[in-house]
């Protein structure tokens, strides 16, 4: 037999945590906004390049926006499948099929994010327009990732 709160505690749990990376987020923009136009321009960038305290907030959306689509990923789809009922072990892409279904999220916009984490993962620091692309694709895309989690908390009662 499932045990269906084990699988709403992890679920809310992994909500939980992604909604802090988003929060992150957020405020680290909400910062950089009292300086900088969004999205930024290469020069912009390089102004952020030359503040310390600039460059740490950028640095902190970028990494959180790598850990808030993890998160979701890795946790928080197979977490609500379960929590549904649902078989996970399939391939991925049968997951977010299911997900798409639901209409929770568009595969499209997933690989797009999971393309922003992965150029995340491949040192965007020693170009300085990949930087700026991949900050502004975040600014772009955060109300995305939200919107997954808004979907899934409605869906599951949580």
């Amino acid at each position: 037999m499932r045990n269906y709160n084990l699988f709403k505690e992890k679920l809310a749990f992994s909500i939980k945590q992604s909604e802090i990376h988003l929060k992150r987020i957020d405020e680290a923009f909400e910062f950089l906004k009292e300086y900088y136009n969004f999205p930024i321009s290469e020069k912009e960038f390089e102004e952020i390049l030359i503040n310390k305290t600039h460059l740490a907030f950028a640095d902190q959306i970028i990494y959180r926006f790598s850990k808030a689509q993890d998160s979701i990923g890795a946790k928080v789809i197979k977490s609500f499948l379960l929590y549904e009922g649902e078989d996970i072990n399939k391939p991925f892409l049968d997951l977010l099929e299911r997900f798409e279904k639901l209409q929770i999220l568009n595969i499209e916009d997933w690989y797009a994010f999971r393309e922003i984490r992965n150029e995340i993962a491949h040192e965007y620091e020693d170009d300085s327009n990949k930087a700026v692309d991949i900050i502004n694709s975040i600014y772009k895309s955060k109300e995305k990732l939200k919107n997954i989690l808004i979907k899934i908390k409605e869906i599951s009662g949580l």
